[in-house]
């Protein structure tokens, strides 16, 4: 005669979820209280577009003409939407420092030894970025109404712009995961802004790439930032430079579509990076 024995709450599907979204809510409020802890990062993360707001717009905006009506003429328009796209790209740099740091200081070492799920400290990271990037977004929007920036959509359009910028950082935090776990140590994470800083400006993102010599403009039509600031700009209801490239022809598709693939291809890779740590 044999007995059969009901299944702990934790090896149910339903007990496996229910722990594996508990890993998560703890790394992310661990992400948080160490935000709170250590405010100079994300006045970092924070001050450096806006000092680009000022270099770009006040101190080059002047003579873009990227209207065809003279220099300087609605560039504010054309150039803020291109400034939330351009912090949301440079937000992986940003994760990939932090997961660097947790790295080297034992955190993710102590994660792993505990009856914790694989994914907990890249989705929890995720989760954790994409809020931080929310709130410097409300910021970034705070002062681009301040210097006479304006959105003509209407509430949804406008809202579904800000989701499609989420939406792209969401994807490159992924990037960041992996190449922070990727890194030996932070001082190696931080050379990354040599590969974040191309990648932001060689786009769409202050001038169309139609004036950018042939080859250039073709890197920066294709560039998934240029995507989602062309996408926002027709959202947004602003002044928008519509070239030949298919992903100028059909922003909308491209901006959904680019931190798709990218999401596809990157997670798997955090996950299994994280889960070969030490091997």
């Amino acid at each position: 005669m044999t007995t059969s024995t009901a299944p702990l709450p934790g090896e149910t599907l339903a007990g496996r979820i229910k722990w594996t979204l508990h890993d998560y809510r703890a790394i992310v409020g661990q992400e948080f209280t160490h935000v709170l802890r250590q405010p100079a990062n994300f006045a970092w993360a924070l001050g450096f577009p806006i000092v680009m707001v000022l270099l770009f717009v006040y101190v080059f905006g002047s003579a873009m003409d990227v209207t065809g009506q003279g220099a300087g003429v609605d560039y504010v328009a054309y150039a803020m939407p291109g400034m939330f796209a351009m912090t949301m790209a440079f937000g992986f740099m940003n994760t990939a420092t932090a997961v660097a740091y947790a790295k080297e200081k034992g955190f993710i070492d102590r994660v792993r030894s505990m009856p914790m799920a694989s994914s907990a400290v890249v989705v929890g990271r995720n989760i954790a970025d994409t809020v931080q990037a929310a709130v410097d977004l409300l910021v970034l929007s705070l002062i681009a109404l301040a210097i006479g920036w304006r959105s003509g959509g209407t509430m949804w359009e406008t809202l579904g712009a800000f989701a499609l910028l989420l939406w792209l950082r969401f994807a490159l935090i992924w990037i960041g995961v992996w190449l922070g776990l990727l890194v030996k140590n932070v001082e190696q994470a931080g050379t990354l802004f040599a590969l974040a800083f191309p990648f932001g400006m060689v786009s769409s993102v202050f001038t169309p790439p139609e004036l950018m010599p042939g080859w250039l403009g073709a890197i920066a039509a294709w560039n998934p930032v240029s995507a989602t600031a062309t996408a926002i700009r027709e959202l947004f209801g602003n002044p928008v430079a519509a070239g030949t490239a298919w992903p100028e022809q059909h922003a909308l598709l491209a901006a959904i579509a680019w931190p798709l693939v990218i999401t596809a291809v990157f997670l798997p890779l955090g996950v299994r990076r994280f889960s070969n740590l030490g091997r």
